[in-house]
């Protein structure tokens, strides 16, 4: 797969869903480094896509030409 190396996170959630952490954290670890795991990977997915389309869309715009007066098509 890939290497991977332990990293220590603190994060504030809500009361029941904080026990639900802990108890997930203690009865299944691998489980909980998934479910990051997990949503981390559609976060950097997410941005990747969203940066393609901003870029892509900054390439579809038409050039200026100020010696026509307008965008040239």
């Amino acid at each position: 797969m890939w290497e991977t190396r332990s990293v220590q996170l603190s994060v504030r959630l809500p009361r029941d869903i904080a026990a639900q952490a802990e108890e997930v954290q203690r009865s299944d670890p691998d489980f909980l480094s998934r479910v990051v795991l997990y949503g981390l990977t559609r976060r950097s997915i997410y941005r990747h896509l969203r940066e393609s389309y901003e870029h892509a869309e900054a390439d579809s715009l038409p050039e200026l030409s100020l010696e026509h007066g307008g965008p040239v098509l």
